[in-house]
This record gives structure tokens, sequence and C-alpha cells, in this order.
């Protein structure tokens, strides 16, 4: 494969954008070389500027879970195009995509649409503060909630016991009110209501997504939420990246475990920018203009997001692809290890339904940040890059989970399983 046009729009893209970029992992900063810069997408397929072709398991960090440009949600988002693009104003598909939402989650009777996840997560962590009158919010090292300064944290290894801050220009008062636990460690959660009577709440994303696709153990999400409920705290599911990707609804109640609020992105806009949070009646009933929690937004409920939104949530619980998700995901599982064991390259698959990732560790199992970290992200580059090479469109980072959309195919599986070989043969030359 070439990629002249992309290293041409690379180099140009540096006079005017920060690192030629919009988001920094499309910087291809931890697997080096320059950025492929895409330019069209249908079904699984992506094509960059230089006519290369791939199966797309990046899917824009998930919301893409029909496959790209799906005709029901391109022919809906035109219709809604006619009617013009932004009003400041309701729109009906506002309501009509609320009452999807709030019937596949228990547990939540209004919801309110926002922009973007971080907005979702930022609303939902003032809202828990507004609910129970307490200020500190509890997080997990290595689960990512968006860029707000309070939970720009346990960023790095160094980080994951101190509240300090992860970003440069975040000063240590805004994150004060933050306090790092460890993921599937109930007793780090413990220790901090021992020493503290004022904590609102605890976020987590129910399967990390952030860190790799890193999965709750031993009931340790239903034990957490049993242990909120002595101190009066309450659960924060971000399920940004996990809404909607394993079952029509929540990873929560997969879990077993009802959020007192959930906050969403992703799937939820078909592709276009939205987020969302909700919560019971009772909870909900502190935001304006109901009750004094204030947050608002001009293009919040955009119709056109709206329209995406509505379109992909009905097909998807029409195809209700979960089967599928699970059955397609176990078959990469298996071939990505019995790949690694053929050529003798150590290997960890983590997988929740329709998102996976393998690790590159010679530890055995990634249940936290700190095994997560342990990772060789130089194997990782090589792998990327002869995926890369061979077809397959992945995640620029080590701690990046993979998604599957329901378009995916046979043939597509057999483009990857050709790639992963590749990748793997590869890394046992290093």
């Amino acid at each position: 494969m070439k990629f002249k046009k992309s290293e041409k729009l690379y180099k140009k893209g540096l006079k005017h954008l920060v690192g030629a970029v919009n988001s920094p992992v499309r910087a291809f900063s931890s697997v080096g070389g320059n950025p492929l810069f895409i330019k069209k997408a249908k079904g699984t397929k992506i094509t960059d500027v230089d006519g290369n072709k791939f199966v797309d398991l990046v899917l824009s960090y998930g919301p893409m879970i029909l496959g790209h440009r799906h005709k029901k949600v391109q022919k809906a988002v035109e219709k809604a195009l006619k009617n013009g693009y932004s009003f400041g104003a309701s729109t009906e598909n506002e309501i009509k995509l609320a009452k999807i939402v709030c019937d596949a989650f228990p547990g939540m009777d209004k919801v309110r649409f926002v922009n973007s996840g971080t907005e979702a997560v930022l609303s939902g962590i003032r809202l828990a503060r507004a609910f129970t009158g307490k200020d500190k919010i509890i997080k997990f090292a290595g689960c990512y909630h968006g860029h707000q300064d309070a939970l720009l944290v346990a960023a790095g290894s160094g980080l994951m016991t101190l509240s300090l801050p992860g970003s440069k220009g975040v000063p240590e008062g805004a994150v004060k009110n933050t306090l790092i636990s460890n993921f599937n460690d109930l007793e780090s959660v413990k220790k901090h209501f021992e020493n503290d009577d004022n904590i609102a709440g605890v976020i987590i994303e129910p399967i990390a997504g952030n860190m790799g696709v890193v999965i709750p153990e031993n009931n340790f999400l239903v034990e957490l939420k049993v242990y909120l409920e002595t101190k009066g705290a309450l659960l924060i599911a971000d399920e940004v990246m996990t809404g909607f990707r394993s079952k029509f609804g929540g990873a929560q109640e997969l879990l077993g475990v009802e959020a007192d609020i959930t906050c969403l992105g992703k799937v939820i806009g078909g592709g276009f920018p939205v987020g969302a949070y909700g919560a019971r009646e009772e909870i909900m009933q502190e935001v304006a203009p109901l009750g004094g929690m204030y947050q608002a937004g001009t293009l919040s409920g955009n119709p056109i997001a709206m329209a995406g939104g509505i379109a992909t949530l009905t097909e998807l619980k029409k195809q209700n692809p979960y089967k599928k998700f699970e059955e397609i995901g176990s078959i990469i599982e298996v071939i990505l290890l019995e790949t690694a064991k053929k050529y003798n390259v150590a290997l960890t698959v983590n997988r929740f339904g329709s998102m996976l990732n393998p690790f590159f560790v010679t530890t055995g199992e990634v249940t936290n940040f700190v095994e997560a970290q342990l990772s060789d992200t130089d194997k990782f580059a090589v792998f990327f890059w002869e995926m890369i090479k061979n077809g397959v469109f992945l995640p620029p980072s080590q701690f990046e989970a993979w998604f599957l959309s329901s378009a995916l195919t046979d043939k597509d599986v057999k483009i990857i399983a050709e790639a992963i070989d590749k990748g793997m043969l590869a890394v046992s030359k290093m």
C-alpha cells in the first residue's frame, strides 16, 4: 500500500491544525508513522485518500454499529436535512429518541440530550452532586470520561493513587474533589468512604474501553452498587462507549446492575455528534428547568443527530445483532490467540460482546490499569502497521477497543484473519 496523499495532507495540516489532527489519537503517535486521512466509507469498508480500502474495526470508536452509511440511516438524515440543520428550539424527534433510550434502560425515566460524551459525563457528575449535596467523585485509574478538568487524573501509572492533574492547564484545584480507585478493587473504594463523608458518587465505565477492554470481575460492579447504597452515594455509569453495544440498552444490565445516572453517546447519534444523561424521575427533577442544576446547549437535541439516532436504534432493535456479535467476536478472539500461539507471541485477549482488545503482555490476565500498562506497545505498533498494510483499520493505540459492526461478513472475517497472521508473524521476528 502507498500512503503518499495521506503524507502530503499530514504535512499540509501541520500549518493550521495542531499536530495536523483534531483529536490526539489520530496523530498515530503511539504507533509511529504518518496518520491516515480518510475519504469515504460504506458498509464495513473505509477508504483513505490514497484509495486504500480497509475492513473498519474503528467504526468512529463505536457509533457505526450498523456499518457506514446504512441505507435507512442515510435516508432519515437526508429527509431531516431538507427541513433545516438547527433551530435552537424543540423538535418532535427529540421526544421520539428520548422514549427509545429510556425504554432501553430500566430505571431511566427521563433523559437530557447534549452534544458529546464529555458533555454528558460533565453534566451527569454535576447532577450527582446536586442530588446528594456532596462534592467529591471517585473515578477509576485507566477509565476515561472525556477531557473535562475534574476527570483528567490518573492518566498514567505515576498518577494512579494521587489526584494530580493529568494534563497541563488543569489546576490542582480542579481535581481536588476527584478521588482515584483501582478497577476491580472494591477495597480501594471503601478506603475513600472511610476517610471522607463528602462523596457524591462513583463514576465507572461498566466495561473499561480506554485501557483496552477491561471487564469487571467477581461481581465487582454488583458489590460496588450495593456498597454505594449503604453510603447514600450514586453510581454513575459512563456507557458512552458501551451503550447499545452488547445489548439493546446498557452493559450495566448484562452485569446485573442498575446505575443511578447513565451517560450515553456514540451509537445514539448514528455517527453524528451527540451525548445524553438520564436517570430516574427524582434525580432528573434536579435538572433545569425543573430544578436548580443548570445545564444548557444551543445544539443539544440537534435535529440531524436525532434523525440519525432514531434510524440507527430502530434498525438495531430490528436486527438484534447481539448473538451475531458474540459469534464473530468469539471467532476473532480465537484467531488472535491461536495465531499468537502459532508464532510464540505472548498475548491476552479481552472481549465483551462487540468490543475486544488484544494485549501484548507476558503476565496473563489484564484486569486493571496497572496490568494493561505492562503491554509491549512496540509490539503493538508493528502489529498495527501489518494489519493496516493487509487491509484492516485498527485504533492506533494498544489501549483502545476494537469494535464490530452488524455489517461484517464472512469475507471480512477472512481478511481480518489473514491480516492477523501477517501481524503476528511480524511481531515474532522482533
